[in-house]
């Protein structure tokens, strides 16, 4: 018998945050006003209890108090997949990369696509910073919350508030 996928909705300044997972660990991270939010499944429970500390970490995230997630983490994806989501934890706070420099760094500098696309699947939006990575030029590119939220988010770690493109440099 699978475990049960218990869920939350958190507040944020961004929108609302759907947090799911399993006890083992979260599974996703969406934002509702997103361009694909997720939505909770009919056999999906709510607990909010459960990820209290999830929501809190954000919450914290949000204030510009926290850098660095310390979260059970349980993503699904391909070998590939979870290999890109590993290196998305490296890159530091406030800094940013591109796909490929990723697949540089993973062994196979022609895989930049397939980075991309793994980045593009990435299920726990923040706490797996894919925001952190941007075109070869420098420019934002695709963000499951959508291109603004992208902005906010790198805005807030290069200048400790909600942000937009303008504001950003890159590198």
């Amino acid at each position: 018998m699978r475990e049960p996928i218990l869920f939350t909705v958190m507040a944020s300044s961004l929108g609302e945050i759907l947090l799911a997972g399993t006890t083992n660990g979260l599974t996703h991270v969406s934002f509702q006003a997103g361009s694909h939010p997720l939505m909770p499944q009919p056999n999906w429970r709510r607990d909010d209890e459960v990820w209290l500390t999830a929501v809190s970490q954000l919450t914290a995230y949000f204030a510009g108090d926290l850098h660095t997630f310390d979260l059970p983490l349980a993503p699904q994806g391909t070998p590939f997949q979870q290999q890109v989501w590993a290196y998305l934890q490296t890159i530091p706070y406030g800094r940013t990369t591109t796909y490929g420099s990723i697949a540089h760094e993973l062994g196979n500098p022609k895989s930049t696509r397939a980075v991309g696309a793994a980045n593009g699947r990435n299920p726990l939006a923040i706490i797996v910073p894919c925001h952190r990575v941007v075109g070869s030029n420098g420019q934002l590119t695709g963000y499951a919350g959508g291109l603004p939220i992208k902005e906010a988010l790198l805005g807030l770690e290069r200048n400790g508030r909600l942000g937009t493109a303008q504001q950003l440099s890159f590198f």
